[in-house]
């Protein structure tokens, strides 16, 4: 709380002496504490909220905590301030500045104050330590329903430019469905950088429940590759895609399943697993 809660709450004497017997603590200036123990991760985020003054609100990986998100949490807690505010002075607190703090992207009436999950996410993948990161908080927020597609595009627009935007919009993009060829695209000049032989593409197989295309096919070699856009976001849709996996491996072919964004960016580690299968299949250089 601050001084003046403590004081309009329990009184300006008390206080004082809550203090002079250490019964309290001041973590930070004009943030006081009724207790002298460790802060909970509750009071962790309530007391950098407040060290990070008016107009201050959670964002990006503390906001999305608040709000339920699961599978990645932040070191310490992060505060988006209003633009010009000077620095906190408080240590456990990671501040970033924004003009952007309107009713759009600060919900008005939850409790602590937070960016929307939308801006929440696209904040923390914007301050994502690695482009995989980036990709995954999106996806994990799409998948635990925090937002959509459409409501992470708008808040993206609002944000305007920021750091690893690109794999932002790919990744909306994959989650829409939006860009299904060009993961073949990139995948096909993996094969001729690497002097792959030219595989069949969508070739249609009969499967036990009828027919199914493979994304990528060398079926004098019993090789085959799928590329999935995305961790799918329909448990129904990702069962199926496992049946028909097993359905060509039961076929006797060999399969190796990517997703997008391995062929786009781990295009080595994606290159080194094909030649390796196709060459334990009898493939070889001088065949190509």
């Amino acid at each position: 709380m601050t001084y003046a809660e403590a004081v309009n709450r329990h009184g300006r004497s008390f206080v004082r002496r809550m203090m002079a017997q250490n019964r309290w603590q001041r973590p930070a200036p004009n943030v006081y504490v009724s207790h002298n123990g460790p802060l909970t991760p509750a009071e962790r985020i309530r007391v950098a909220l407040l060290a990070c003054g008016t107009g201050a609100v959670l964002g990006g990986l503390t906001a999305l905590g608040v709000d339920h998100f699961k599978g990645i949490e932040d070191a310490r807690p992060t505060v988006v301030m209003p633009i010009g505010s000077k620095p906190p002075p408080y240590d456990d607190v990671t501040p970033h500045w924004s003009k952007w703090l309107g009713a759009d992207d600060v919900h008005p009436l939850r409790k602590p104050e937070r960016t929307r999950p939308e801006r929440s996410l696209v904040d923390a993948a914007s301050w994502a330590v690695s482009a995989a990161q980036a990709r995954l908080i999106i996806i994990a927020g799409l998948q635990q329903g925090l937002s959509t597609t459409r409501m992470l595009r708008e808040a993206l627009t609002r944000r305007g430019r920021c750091k690893r935007r690109s794999i932002i919009v790919e990744s909306i993009l994959d989650a829409a469905g939006g860009i299904q060829s060009l993961p073949e695209r990139d995948f096909r000049e993996i094969c001729r950088l690497l002097r792959l032989p030219k595989p069949s593409r969508q070739r249609p197989v009969r499967g036990k429940d009828g027919r199914y295309y493979l994304d990528v096919d060398w079926d004098e070699f019993g090789v085959s590759v799928e590329i999935h856009g995305i961790p799918h976001l329909e448990v129904a849709q990702w069962d199926a895609d496992l049946d028909r996996a097993n359905e060509v491996v039961i076929g006797d072919k060999r399969l190796l399943i990517f997703s997008s964004f391995g062929v786009r960016h781990r295009s080595d580690r994606v290159g080194d697993q094909v030649q390796r299968m196709l060459v334990s299949a009898g493939w070889t250089q001088e065949s190509t």
